[in-house]
């Protein structure tokens, strides 16, 4: 009897909606979307039909429950990972640098020609902005399906678990940064909009480069794609020329936090008064 309780129990556990929706991200990550099928999933659990769908009705249901999944493990990640630094004694910065540290003697006057800006307070809203947007990243380039489902996710069910979940994690601290409440969504969205498109690009590159042309390495690929732009008419296209170099030796993590610190720059430029932020241009 003892034996087959714990057949029962191991079997229970075995079909919880848990490790089915595991093991529907596992396929999705070696096969896509293409290869996420009912079948293949009794394969894998070694059960019947029968038992999935008593926990989800349809694919559709399944790659919502992926997705879900995949997100609120990226940002629980990144909220503990923000908690956990909160106490740290050097800060990191827009630019990923550490703090600089503590003088042991008399300061030693200077003269610098560059105005220095003082630095955001440790666990700054700014900083839980990009933790949280470097979670999504790294969850876009470990899951390659999962662009597509966020994109359906925003455009299909805004109303499902996924989108309130971004919204808020990026809205909370947007709120935190002191942008008056008429502005919130607008300035959450542009932080939203800006962090899907920009991961889910990188995330796209990245499986194109592993599928199309897998014994090319990254380096070898733009090196290639900018002297084909340096070739461009230069008539038509001085600009493109004359950033080909910096396309060939850009650093996609340190190019995705820039254009996070930009939309950040215009919000709190547009928004916070004082000295926070700085009054929009005149209107012509």
């Amino acid at each position: 009897m003892a034996t087959r309780t714990r057949r029962t129990q191991r079997r229970t556990e075995a079909l919880s909606r848990e490790r089915i929706v595991e093991a529907a991200v596992e396929l999705l990550d070696t096969a896509g979307e293409g290869g996420l099928t009912f079948r293949a999933l009794t394969e894998r659990l070694a059960t019947g039909p029968g038992a999935i769908y008593w926990h989800v009705a349809n694919k559709e249901e399944l790659l919502d429950a992926a997705t879900d999944a995949v997100v609120a493990a990226a940002l629980a990640a990144e909220r503990a990972e923000s908690a956990g630094s909160a106490g740290s004694a050097g800060s990191i910065g827009p630019a990923g640098a550490a703090a600089p540290a503590e003088p042991t003697g008399p300061a030693e006057p200077t003269v610098s020609a560059e105005r220095t800006e003082p630095a955001e307070p440790p666990n700054s809203p700014q900083d839980k902005i990009r933790a949280i947007a470097f979670g999504l990243f790294d969850a876009m380039e470990d899951h390659p399906w999962l662009p597509t489902q966020l994109a359906l996710q925003l455009s299909r069910s805004p109303w499902g678990s996924v989108t309130p979940q971004i919204f808020e994690s990026i809205g909370r601290q947007v709120r935190a940064l002191g942008v008056p409440e008429g502005h919130w969504f607008t300035a959450t969205s542009a932080l939203v909009h800006y962090i899907l498109g920009a991961a889910g690009q990188n995330a796209a590159n990245s499986a194109t480069a592993r599928t199309l042309v897998p014994d090319v390495d990254r380096a070898e690929f733009l090196d290639a794609a900018s002297k084909a732009w340096n070739e461009l008419d230069p008539d038509d296209y001085p600009f493109t020329r004359a950033v080909a170099a910096q396309m060939r030796d850009h650093d996609d993590r340190e190019q995705f936090l820039a254009g996070i610190d930009l939309v950040l720059t215009g919000i709190t430029a547009l928004h916070l008064p004082g000295d926070q932020g700085c009054a929009p241009p005149p209107a012509p």
